[in-house]
């Protein structure tokens, strides 16, 4: 199957995560403060550093700037990119509030699907966007990750997924939470027929798709600093009514603690599901 680069954005729908990053700080340059140590970064260096600060707090980072940060330079073919969720509930203001974040996000969905190439290893491969309603699991999003793995297990590809949610998405209700049960399904298929699943866990994960396909891979990894968790803090501490401790779910807690197998820094993320991919290609001992 012929590999294509990114086209031109054709509309404003289709302009997510595209604005190329400016390569030296000019006078009244944009700066962004970090919430970890508190400076004023240029934008032009956070750019340059793919969104990391010199702290190491990880900002959070539009799916296809993911994309390009890992796929090989034009390997990306995307797959499902009409796919979108409707108001199956009729939830009140839930129609308007979807258009303005597709525009706003210039994404359809909250996560882009398709087939690429890391360091020369094909797979399939899914990238949340953080900027969509926080990466929601709605109906749209359980359906183009399940037929991704569906893609993966019929032409025998392993599987790379980057996670950012929130949680189920509560506007679709109980076809968002079945969502859950039907991306599991997907996963235990692709692993039954002996494939390999890495996820790579990105601030935030939580709710319904920790609880799902965001736990489920072989390699399970993290960035630095993530929030990965299944309820909030607050909730917990109210319903336990006990004090948690400092940097529970964060990403270093959750390794010290056994859910995760490493926390991989940005720069070096492409590196390392490079050799993960090459040390399990199948295709290797043909």
């Amino acid at each position: 199957m012929a590999l294509i680069k990114f086209l031109k954005p054709k509309n404003k729908l289709e302009e997510g995560g595209r604005t190329a990053a400016p390569v030296q700080r000019d006078a009244g340059e944009p700066e962004k403060t970090c919430p970890n140590c508190r400076k004023d970064i240029p934008l032009s260096r956070l750019w340059s550093n793919d969104l990391v600060c010199n702290c190491g707090y990880h900002f959070r980072m539009k799916a296809r700037q993911r994309i390009r940060m890992i796929a090989d330079e034009g390997s990306f073919r995307e797959m499902y990119s009409n796919m979108k969720s409707d108001n199956p509930l009729n939830f009140p203001g839930y129609k308007e509030k979807i258009e303005t974040v597709r525009t706003a996000s210039g994404e359809v969905e909250a996560v882009v699907c398709g087939t690429a190439t890391i360091g020369g290893q094909k797979c399939c491969l899914f990238v949340m966007e953080p900027y969509f309603m926080m990466g929601s699991m709605g109906t749209a999003v359980g359906e183009k990750i399940t037929l991704l793995f569906e893609y993966a297990v019929q032409h025998r590809l392993p599987m790379v997924g980057f996670t950012v949610s929130g949680g189920a998405r509560m506007q679709e209700g109980l076809l968002s939470l079945m969502q859950m049960a039907k991306t599991s399904a997907a996963v235990k298929r692709h692993s039954d027929a002996g494939l390999l699943y890495i996820a790579v866990l990105t601030d935030p994960t939580t709710g319904g798709v920790t609880a799902s396909f965001a736990m489920e891979a072989d390699i399970t990894l993290a960035e630095p600093g993530a929030m990965v968790g299944f309820a909030g803090r607050r909730v917990i501490e109210q319903t336990t009514k006990k004090s948690l401790p400092k940097g529970f779910q964060r990403s270093e807690f959750v390794l010290e603690h056994g859910f995760i197998d490493s926390i991989v820094q940005r720069d070096k993320q492409k590196t390392y599901l490079t050799e993960i991919l090459k040390m399990h290609d199948w295709r290797a001992d043909l």
